[in-house]
């Protein structure tokens, strides 16, 4: 009996649930487990309508924080909550490379359509890192997800437009002011013409404290961006 491509791969290097390891029936995308996709908090409405943190109920309007216009962008979005599972999958991206997870994460973005509160860029640019920690990485996190992620606008991402010239300590661990102190200076346009009079589409794996994209929004917007917008794949609300 001939078996399909998909049934042999699957047989020979079986699936596994990428949270918790289980063993799963199909490499179909997601890879998790219906425990571990139980688990997943999609964050949608009642949200802010600028920078997208939810609201325990009600309508979707500003924040405080956008009300009094502390946000260097136009709109941010983060597809889920950064707890178990999803943190496992960035990790796993982040620092073993397992380009499995994206996959999974671009299924999870057609399954909400958060998509659909996006402008359609003219531009996109992974938030970048230092040349000293892409060396020791060996890749950047924010620019496999737009590659991954973002198969529509493949063209349009500019990986050497917005660059960090500066070496600064990893954000995870800072506290909310250190992190907003951190990235002073950090950022800077290397083509200006690029992104003047340009939508813009930033992309970054984590949104805590909100520092690094408010940090790369303020030298585009100085660069003379029109609008500027900010997806991640997850927001932490640690910090």
């Amino acid at each position: 009996m001939f078996l399909p491509f998909a049934a042999i791969h699957d047989l020979l290097f079986p699936p596994r649930c990428l949270g918790c390891a289980l063993r799963l029936g199909s490499s179909r995308p997601p890879l998790l487990c219906p425990d571990c996709a139980a688990d997943l908090v999609v964050l949608g409405s009642p949200l802010c309508t600028c920078c997208g943190v939810p609201f325990p109920g009600g309508a979707d309007h500003l924040c405080g924080d956008c009300l009094l216009g502390s946000h260097g962008f136009d709109l941010a979005r983060s597809l889920l909550q950064y707890k178990p599972p999803v943190s496992d999958l960035i990790l796993s991206l982040k620092f073993t490379g397992n380009l499995a997870t994206i996959a999974t994460i671009r299924e999870l973005m057609a399954r909400t359509g958060i998509m659909d509160h996006f402008t359609e860029p003219e531009i996109v640019l992974p938030v970048p890192l230092h040349v000293d920690r892409l060396r020791q990485r060996g890749f950047n996190q924010a620019m496999v997800l737009a590659k991954g992620c973002l198969p529509q606008w493949q063209k349009r991402i500019a990986p050497l437009v917005l660059r960090r010239h500066q070496p600064t300590l990893p954000q995870s661990s800072l506290s909310g002011k250190e992190r907003r102190t951190n990235l002073i200076r950090a950022f800077s346009v290397a083509e200006p013409a690029v992104v003047r009079g340009a939508v813009v589409l930033l992309v970054d794996d984590v949104y805590t404290t909100g520092s690094t994209v408010n940090a790369c929004s303020k030298v585009l917007r100085t660069a003379g961006a029109k609008r500027i917008e900010v997806l991640t794949v997850a927001r932490s609300f640690a910090g």
